[in-house]
């Protein structure tokens, strides 16, 4: 059912979508949850979702604005007995994007706690069957909790570079025989900062990847060693680094063998850069 309203909501935002969650209970296998899809969007701008409103709610969507949280679009389907509910922030909130995420993913990954708050939302259900605040006011605590738990533990950095990577994906036609930004790129370097790049296409053999593109920006700010990398394809999915940015990556530095490549976003699948290029020609 999330894949089906991931799919219309795309349509919807088109460009402005830069990544899109299932989140909520209904996302973690095996805990109890009210048939409710949450759904959490990152975009561009609100501003420009604000200009969809109307989009949405031919598809059944009441647009209820921030709704209690600032920066936020609330959107549910179903009034009272609603079956959707879609949480949008603009990219660059990362507050209320980490929060949401990682408490997903700590569900996720911890059987008891997760068993604790499965028995504490059926007896909050039995206790308020028709009070929705009530029923939301008896887990505040606990979710607030388990949220500062969640973010302590949480390692934000596929996810930020995922969403830093689709800020600037966007094409960018610069003259008949010049075009940008159909693939872009993040990295993560060993002080923690983050570099963007967009590919650069031409109409002759002077363009540039994204990856090398992010990695000369790293130059240019005067770093050379990095972590992470993740290069973003036109259709959202994560892909792999071809072999000239292999080799200029194998070049940075003695331990560049050991920076990660991500394969696969959703399910943080990575590869480290030395199996991608074995045998390499330079030896001690």
């Amino acid at each position: 059912m999330y894949s089906e309203e991931k799919e219309k909501i795309t349509a919807i935002l088109k460009s402005n979508c830069i990544a899109i969650y299932h989140i909520g209970s209904t996302s973690v296998e095996g805990l109890w949850a009210k048939p409710v899809i949450d759904i959490l969007v990152a975009v561009r701008s609100l501003e420009e979702t604000d200009a969809a409103s109307e989009s949405f709610s031919e598809i059944g969507y009441e647009y209820l604005g921030e709704f209690g949280i600032p920066g936020r679009r609330y959107l549910r389907k179903g009034g009272d007995e609603r079956t959707h509910q879609i949480h949008i922030f603009q990219a660059d909130d990362w507050n209320n994007i980490s929060r949401h995420l990682a408490f997903r993913d700590f569900m996720r990954s911890h059987e008891e706690e997760r068993s604790e708050y499965a028995e504490l939302k059926k007896s909050l259900a039995e206790k308020f069957p028709y009070d929705i605040d009530g029923y939301c006011d008896g887990k505040d605590g606990f979710v607030k909790e388990m949220e500062k738990r969640a973010l302590s533990l949480y390692d934000c950095s596929w996810d930020r570079l995922y969403i830093e990577a689709g800020k600037v994906q966007y094409e960018r036609h610069i003259s008949s025989l010049l075009e940008a930004g159909a693939v872009s790129a993040a990295l993560l370097t060993e002080k923690g900062n983050i570099y963007v790049g967009v590919s650069i296409d031409t109409a002759c053999s002077l363009g540039m990847c994204a990856e090398r593109n992010a990695i000369a920006n790293m130059i240019t700010n005067g770093e050379s060693r990095l972590k992470k990398i993740v290069a973003l394809m036109p259709d959202g999915k994560a892909g792999m680094p071809c072999g000239a940015c292999r080799e200029l990556m194998m070049q940075l530095g003695d331990k560049a063998g050991e920076t990660e490549i991500l394969c696969d976003y959703e399910t943080k699948r990575t590869v480290k850069l030395k199996s991608l290029i074995p045998d390499w020609w330079k030896t001690e």
